[in-house]
């Protein structure tokens, strides 16, 4: 069993590559999350300054803004890969090509993480290189106490990879969302909702223990987390557990998208 299970996934592999090949607009959402990463991000590290030194600003964070409205374009990939197959009736095809659902939905999965790597890992590479340039440029150099920005420090090289298994992890989430939902237009809305409504939450309820429990097990406050080079003491969550509860939203989404793709009529 387990033997026809993985002789299954190469032909799956190769079907969902060649059907999001052809899906009108892929491409052009894996340029727009690079464009839009690099372009906000550029715009951020142009906007602040530190003339004198000892500013209280994160400079590696900073250059990685883009990834705040980058992720809404992932978002947008990852609910389109499935939730454009039932509403053109694909779907019915692709089970009766390929009868094990959960080897789709792994399939999909496969394919849409390693692009979200992909565009991830360019859109990061621009931001941290324009960062570095503008910020040296505003008063952010040795002298102030800012080393230059570069992978070859540990922080720099943590956040930029977070950054990159961030928009990976956020394309997960959106697919497994969007099994659940099937309509595009209400699950981008779902993922939005999750990603941009937390904050928004946070700063209307009143005590610290909402905001800290919101900064903690949100997916978007929790997952930013990785970003942090500075002050790390004061963060809500560690780098890397914000990015795990990132991947437990992404990975319980897909499981109840698993669910539901079995149990469910196409």
């Amino acid at each position: 069993m387990m033997r026809r299970v993985i002789s299954t996934v190469p032909p799956a592999l190769s079907a969902e590559w060649a059907k999001l090949r052809t899906l009108p607009g892929t491409f052009w959402l894996l340029a727009a999350v690079v464009a839009t990463t690099v372009a906000v991000s550029t715009a951020a590290t142009a906007a602040v300054s530190c003339p004198h030194g000892g500013c209280s600003v994160d400079p590696v964070k900073v250059s990685l803004t883009g990834i705040y409205l980058g992720q809404a374009v992932a978002a947008v990939l990852g609910v389109l890969v499935v939730s454009s197959e039932y509403s053109t009736g694909m779907i019915r095809v692709t089970f009766t090509a390929l009868p094990r659902r959960t080897t789709v939905l792994t399939a999909k999965a496969a394919i849409i993480g390693g692009l979200a790597l992909a565009a991830g890992a360019v859109a990061v590479a621009g931001s941290l290189l324009a960062g570095g340039a503008l910020l040296t440029r505003h008063g952010f150099t040795p002298a102030h106490g800012y080393p230059a920005l570069t992978v070859g420090d540990g922080p720099v090289l943590r956040a930029a990879a977070g950054s990159v298994l961030y928009l990976a992890l956020i394309a997960l989430l959106s697919l497994g969302v969007a099994t659940v939902i099937r309509d595009p237009a209400p699950a981008i809305g779902t993922v939005l909702g999750l990603l941009y409504l937390d904050p928004i939450i946070a700063a209307v309820l009143h005590g610290a223990h909402w905001h800290k429990f919101i900064d903690r097990y949100a997916p978007m406050t929790a997952g930013l987390a990785i970003q942090a080079t500075t002050n790390l003491s004061s963060l809500p969550i560690s780098p890397w557990a914000g990015l795990g509860v990132l991947a437990a939203w992404a990975a319980g989404a897909l499981l109840l998208g698993g669910l539901v793709f079995r149990l469910r009529d196409a």
